[in-house]
């Protein structure tokens, strides 16, 4: 019965001309569960605070990024410079260098991210609400990821290079690669890391949220607060 309540309330969205329609129906029909459209709405975002704390939180401690499943790699193209430096003076453990100082980097930006996506969901609708509540287990996330991503990139991408020049790995990494394209017939190589980082950074910010959203829809422990009590058990 629960969960045929809520499925009508999801419906209902699609029949109403007003808000105050919309407001009535929901009253109506949420008020079995003793969950109001405004109580999914706030649920729901309190669900994503919590899952991006915690999320932006453990990748900004030391490691988080570099001894973590999100450890961030050099992308395919750039073993080939690493490879061919490892006999270089000054270039044999170019590799791992280059990557602890741009996963240090990301962890350094993760400092600075929770702000970012909080007011990246403050404008979720109550539909939106809705939806994520039925939706799959990831839902939350992907409603994050598919509205907020390029606005996220374009504000996180100046702390990462920020990040990195604290670590000096963009100058690093770009002398690499300078001596790199001095070798003779070889494919140039790119010496700029920032969007890469900056996209894998952002990639292992929504995983980590991801997986708190997971826990908090599975895990009655992980809800925390009496309204995600109050809202997750009407999906459970």
């Amino acid at each position: 019965m629960k969960q045929l309540t809520l499925l009508l309330a999801v419906f209902v969205f699609t029949a109403c001309d007003t808000t105050a329609d919309l407001g009535k129906i929901l009253g109506t029909v949420l008020g079995e569960n003793g969950l109001t459209s405004t109580e999914i709405s706030n649920g729901l975002k309190q669900a994503l605070e919590i899952g991006i704390g915690k999320g932006s939180d453990l990748l900004a401690k030391p490691d988080g990024y570099y001894k973590s499943r999100y450890k961030i790699l050099l992308p395919a193209e750039a073993r080939k410079v690493t490879d061919r430096l490892q006999g270089v003076p000054g270039f044999s453990k170019l590799e791992e260098n280059v990557l602890e100082k741009i996963n240090r980097g990301a962890e350094d930006a993760a400092t600075r991210a929770k702000p970012i996506f909080v007011n990246a969901i403050k404008s979720m609708s109550i539909s939106d609400a809705l939806g994520i509540l039925k939706g799959d287990k990831d839902a939350a996330t992907k409603y994050l990821e598919r509205t907020t991503f390029q606005q996220l990139y374009n504000e996180f991408n100046p702390v990462i290079v920020t990040s990195l020049d604290k670590f000096n790995a963009r100058t690093y990494w770009s002398d690499a690669v300078t001596t790199y394209n001095r070798i003779p017939l070889v494919d140039k190589a790119d010496p700029n890391l920032d969007d890469y980082v900056t996209r894998m950074a952002l990639n292992g910010l929504f995983a980590q949220v991801a997986q708190e959203e997971l826990n908090i829809r599975n895990n009655i422990r992980a809800r925390t607060t009496d309204l995600l009590r109050k809202v997750f058990a009407a999906q459970d």
